[in-house]
C-alpha cells in the first residue's frame, strides 16, 4: 500500500469542515481590512528564496525543497509566502498602480524539511498578508491588529502579542558590532550551526534552538539598547497605534525572527492554551524594508505577517472550542424502486439549484439502511418519496430532531423548506464565535466580538 510522505497529512472529513470554516473566517477578516487575495506558484526560481530569505537562514539551508526541471533549471518548493508575492508585485509592476499601497493576503501550501512534531509539519499550510509600498508605522500595527483580531474571533481569548525592534540599517549596523564583540570570545560555547552564523549573520545566534537556555545567548545585547533616535521614535510610533486599538503587547528585545530581511519591527503572537505544548505561538512577523529593491525591484517599503493553519487548529481543539460550523445536510431524500429514484434524482436537481443542501441513496441500500445513511449525514429533514404521493403530488417529510412528520405538497416544498430552515440556531453570517453560545442565542456578542451582530 502506497502511504502518504513523512510530514504531510490528509484533511478531509470533520476536521475539513473545520479547516474550512477557519478559511472562511480569514477571508471574511481580510474584506473587512481591504486585503485582497494573491495566489502565487507552489514552485519559484531557487534563487528567489536564496537572495529573499537569505542563503544562512535555517529554511534555506536545511529546510527548502530543491530539484533540477526537465529544463535544466533550479526550482525550490516555496517553503514560506512573502518572497513569492514580493516577485510578483515586481514582476506584474503593483508599484504603479495609484491604489497604494497594495494589501493582499494569501492562504497556501508551504514545503519546509523539516522534523515533524504536533502542529509542525513538512506540507503546512500557511496564511499571511503583505502591505506593499507604505513605511507608515501605522501598517506595522494593522497587520498585528488583523491577525489578534482573526485569532480572537475564532474563539481564542488569551492572546499574547510580543513586539520587538531591530532598527534601520544604522541601527542594525551597530548592533551587529556589538553582537561580534560579545560572543567573539565565547564563540567555543556555541553550537556547530552557530559558529557558522556568527561568520556570516550574527543576528541569526539569537534565534538558534540549540543554544537558546544558555547563559551566553540569555545575556546577549538586546537589539533595542542600539536603535538611533529615529528608530526609537519609529518604534514608539507603533506601539501608540496598537494603543489606540486597543490590542495587548509586551516589549521582548529577544524576538529577532529567523529570516534576513526583517528590519524595524518584528512580532510574534502566542497562544497560551493547555496542553499546547511550549512552542505556542502561532504566528509571526515584521517590517522588511530592503527586500523588495534586493530582488531587482523598486525601494518600497513592506509589512506582514504569516500564521500556520495547522497550529491554529490545533490550538482551538487544544481550547475545546465550539465553533458555529453546520455539519449535518438540509434534506436525505429517500425511495425504493426505480422512477422513484429518477424522481430523487430531479428534486435533489432541483433543490440544491435552489440553495439546500440535499443528498440522496447511491448504493441500493434498504430503507432501513437509508434511514442509518440519512443520521450519519446528520439529516435536519428526510424525505421519503414513494409512488403513491408522488401520483398526488405529495411527498411525506421528516423533522429528525423533534420527529414530526407531514405530508406536503411538492409545488410548496422549497416554500416549507425555506421556512423550517430559517428558525435554525445558526445563521449564515456570523463568523465571530460568540453568537451561538446558549446564553447568546439571541444573536448578542460579549466584549470581544468583532462581528456586524
Amino acid at each position: 500500500m502506497i502511504q502518504k510522505q513523512k510530514g504531510c497529512n490528509d484533511i478531509y472529513g470533520r476536521e475539513a469542515k473545520i479547516w474550512k470554516y477557519v478559511e472562511s473566517v480569514i477571508d471574511a477578516t481580510m474584506s473587512k481590512y481591504n486585503y485582497t487575495y494573491i495566489r502565487t506558484p507552489l514552485f519559484e526560481a531557487t534563487e528567489l528564496f536564496h537572495r529573499g530569505i537569505g542563503e544562512n537562514t535555517d529554511i534555506v539551508s536545511k529546510e527548502t525543497y530543491d530539484f533540477v526541471d526537465r529544463g535544466g533549471r533550479s526550482i525550490t518548493l516555496r517553503p514560506e509566502g512573502t518572497a513569492g508575492v514580493v516577485r510578483s508585485y515586481i514582476e506584474n509592476k503593483m508599484y504603479g498602480d495609484p491604489n497604494q499601497p497594495v494589501k493582499v493576503y494569501y492562504n497556501g501550501t508551504m514545503y519546509r524539511y523539516e522534523r515533524p512534531q504536533a502542529g509542525r509539519d513538512r506540507e503546512l499550510t500557511q496564511f499571511g498578508v503583505e502591505v506593499l509600498g507604505s513605511d507608515d508605522p501605522l501598517s506595522d500595527a494593522e497587520v498585528i491588529s488583523l491577525a489578534v483580531n482573526i485569532y480572537k474571533m475564532l474563539g481564542l481569548q488569551d492572546i499574547k502579542v510580543w513586539i520587538n525592534s531591530l532598527g534601520d540599517n544604522e541601527s542594525r549596523k551597530n548592533y551587529r558590532e556589538a553582537l561580534v564583540d560579545y560572543f567573539k570570545p565565547h564563540i567555543d560555547e556555541l553550537c556547530d550551526d552557530c559558529k557558522v552564523r556568527f561568520e556570516n549573520n550574527p543576528l541569526r545566534i539569537l534565534d538558534c534552538k540549540v543554544d537558546a537556555s544558555k547563559e551566553i545567548l540569555l545575556n546577549a545585547p538586546k537589539t533595542i539598547d542600539y536603535l538611533n533616535d529615529d528608530s526609537k521614535k519609529r518604534f514608539e510610533e507603533v506601539k501608540d497605534y496598537l494603543d489606540i486599538m486597543q490590542i495587548k503587547y509586551e516589549v521582548n528585545p529577544n524576538i529577532v525572527r529567523g529570516l534576513d530581511y526583517y528590519s524595524h519591527t518584528v512580532f510574534e503572537i502566542e497562544a497560551r492554551v493547555e496542553g499546547f505544548g511550549s512552542n505556542n505561538i502561532l504566528g509571526g512577523g515584521g517590517r522588511y524594508n530592503g527586500l523588495c529593491s534586493q530582488l531587482g525591484g523598486p525601494d518600497v517599503s513592506c509589512v506582514g505577517f504569516a500564521s500556520g493553519i495547522g497550529r491554529l487548529v490545533l490550538a482551538l481543539e487544544k481550547e475545546q472550542i465550539k465553533l458555529p460550523i453546520e455539519w449535518g445536510i438540509d434534506l436525505f431524500l429517500m425511495y425504493v424502486n426505480d422512477e422513484e429514484k429518477k424522481y430523487a434524482t430531479y428534486l435533489a436537481q432541483e433543490l440544491r439549484m435552489a440553495g439546500f443542501s440535499v443528498d440522496t441513496e447511491y448504493t441500493d441500500r434498504s430503507l432501513k439502511s437509508q434511514f442509518k445513511q440519512a443520521e450519519r449525514l446528520e439529516a435536519k429533514y428526510i424525505a421519503v418519496l414513494n409512488s403513491k404521493d408522488l401520483n398526488n403530488n405529495e411527498v411525506s417529510i421528516k423533522n429528525t430532531k423533534t420527529k414530526e412528520e407531514e405530508i406536503i405538497s411538492l409545488d410548496v416544498l422549497i416554500y416549507y423548506l425555506d421556512e423550517k430552515l430559517s428558525g435554525d440556531d445558526y445563521g449564515d453570517e456570523c463568523l465571530c464565535g460568540h453568537c451561538h453560545d446558549e446564553e447568546e442565542s439571541d444573536g448578542s456578542c460579549g466584549g470581544d466580538c468583532h462581528c456586524h451582530h
